[in-house]
């Protein structure tokens, strides 16, 4: 997850610098989930070391549940980030779109696609090796926003390679913005179906 986090905190000043440049809401976006990300990424680690730490007399079984509210925080965290970005994705429709520049949005959403796949692989390597069910929560929390981030780049790549071979269509960034954040948000309600039961269990 340390490899996770530095990747994250590299691309997030990138993405920002680009998005407010071409004037596109999908890499900023993007710039704002990675930057959520890092920070849910430091209270999953803060989880793990909380989970490993030994019993004390005023907790005798310990932080047993530490990584799922890990993961509760992560996917509650992650599902109002789409919320504000499909907000300011309709808007942007509603009320039209300005120019979005095609190639920096191209080149540096491709980057970011490759990069969090990676970060994706790592993490489902670290979830394989992993028996402890509340850190597996946790760890596939990460891994799902990864992945999810992985996807969401592809999309605004192909968005701005559309933008840019048509000089037109800007209403496009927008748009995937929105399509990307519902499939985000759906599938962080599921996580957090899974993580509130297990909360809700007494082992």
């Amino acid at each position: 997850m340390w490899i996770v986090l530095g990747l994250n905190l590299a691309l997030v000043g990138i993405l920002v610098s680009v998005g407010i440049g071409a004037h596109s809401l999908g890499v900023l976006a993007e710039g704002a989930d990675y930057l959520a990300d890092a920070a849910a990424i430091g209270i999953s680690l803060l989880a793990i070391w909380l989970s490993g730490r030994p019993p004390t007399a005023t907790r005798p079984h310990g932080y047993p549940k530490a990584t799922a509210w890990a993961a509760l925080i992560n996917g509650g965290w992650l599902l109002l980030l789409t919320m504000l970005v499909s907000a300011t994705a309709i808007g942007r429709l509603v009320s039209g779109t300005r120019e979005v520049h095609g190639l920096p949005v191209l080149i540096v959403s491709g980057i970011a696609a490759v990069v969090m796949v990676i970060g994706a692989l790592i993490l489902g390597g670290d979830e394989d090796d992993d028996e402890d069910h509340g850190e597996n929560l946790n760890m596939r929390a990460v891994l799902l926003d990864t992945a999810a981030d992985a996807a969401a780049a592809a999309a605004v790549a192909v968005t701005g390679a559309i933008i840019l071979a048509a000089r037109g269509n800007y209403w496009l960034d927008p748009a995937v913005a929105l399509a990307v954040s519902g499939v985000i948000g759906y599938h962080s309600i599921r996580l957090l179906r899974r993580v509130i039961t297990a909360l809700g269990s007494d082992d």
